[in-house]
């Protein structure tokens, strides 16, 4: 299977996983470790808004960063920005929050209800330039069902 098939594969699984699941957390529970296992991620996980704050939800990976604040790191500025950030290498990204020294690039997409970030969806690799458009266009599109479950 090629890269995108995989993602419509997963994108199917998903589907299915949170049609009939109402909370919230099992939900990102489940997708974040099917989207790590299917991709073997370095990092897979979710930061939901709380008391004006990114606050670490569902993930799969290593300990990782609890809170960060908004348009800090990766997160906190794809949560400023309303929009999915790619990142090549972490090291040269400005204000870098460096949870783990293994993760080498990111991909953070805000998941919006009412034109508001209520949490974002964080993948790290321990490879440099690991995400592409590709990347993007499916978490973008996993991210828009998660919104529709909010």
């Amino acid at each position: 299977m090629n890269k995108e098939q995989q993602y419509e594969h997963v994108a199917l699984q998903i589907k299915g996983l949170i049609e009939s699941e109402t909370d919230l957390i099992a939900n990102l529970s489940n997708i974040a470790n099917l989207l790590g296992e299917a991709f073997s991620w370095w990092w897979t996980g979710f930061y939901l808004v709380k008391d004006k704050e990114l606050i670490l939800g569902p993930f799969r990976g290593p300990v990782a960063c609890t809170r960060i604040a908004f348009g800090k790191g990766v997160c906190g500025t794809a949560w400023q920005e309303k929009k999915p950030i790619r990142v090549k290498n972490v090291n040269d990204f400005p204000g870098h929050i460096a949870c783990s020294a293994e993760s080498l690039s990111e991909i953070v997409v805000p998941i919006l209800k009412d034109n508001e970030v209520q949490m974002v969806l964080d993948v790290d690799s321990e490879m440099e330039n690991h995400f592409d458009e590709l990347d993007e266009k499916y978490l973008e599109r996993i991210c828009y069902m998660i919104a529709e479950k909010l």
